[in-house]
């Protein structure tokens, strides 16, 4: 997983509230076996509408997603993060995450954001007018900035996923931080016991 420290781009205002990861990223294309290639399958039946935000071209390659309240509930599928991720987003800034989405995100390296709603409502209004609107996410001083129409917000993620995100750790790095401990470990257990080599 990469390091995230400071995200800066543009975004897509998705004004859509309770959006489920089925929405994110239907059952369909949960038959894939590797991590990639979910972009394609990220809001699918939204973008068959030629109006969906993300057909627009003027939002084309933006890396962050401002969405409404209540973003990533239902299902615990991390292919809902896969797909945000392929797509090409680095952050989703939210009022409210689901926590399981939340928690997938920064297992993988997907920046959560969660700030006001008045602060997501007038980034909102802000996109809506200005799609080339550049907005910088801090993740080591937990701040989220679009100084061109002068809004700025805090948020914070936790000691532990700011951890993980400034370093990039997913779980098999943040157990690999352990390595000398685990090895340790394993050369002094009894020869009757099972090892892991």
């Amino acid at each position: 997983m990469r390091s995230v420290r400071i995200i800066t781009g543009r975004a897509v205002p998705l004004d859509r509230s309770d959006v489920d990861t089925d929405q994110i990223i239907p059952s369909e294309w949960l038959k894939r076996i590797e991590r990639t290639g979910f972009g394609a399958g990220l809001f699918a039946e939204w973008r068959d509408g030629p109006d969906f935000v993300l057909n627009r071209p003027e939002y084309a390659g933006a890396t962050i997603l401002v969405a409404g309240p209540n973003f990533g509930t239902g299902s615990s599928r991390e292919h809902a993060v896969w797909a945000l991720m392929d797509y090409g987003f680095e952050a989703v800034v939210s009022e409210r995450f689901a926590d399981i989405f939340k928690n997938n995100c920064m297992k993988s390296g997907l920046a959560p954001v969660e700030i006001p709603h008045e602060s997501v409502r007038a980034l909102m209004s802000a996109l809506a007018e200005r799609p080339s609107l550049e907005i910088t996410i801090d993740v080591e001083h937990e701040t989220i900035s679009a100084p061109e129409v002068g809004i700025e917000a805090s948020f914070s993620l936790g000691s532990h996923v700011k951890h993980r995100l400034l370093n990039g750790l997913d779980d098999i790095g943040m157990t690999l931080a352990h390595e000398r401990e685990i090895s340790a470990y394993e050369a002094a257990r009894p020869t009757w016991m099972p090892t892991t080599s």
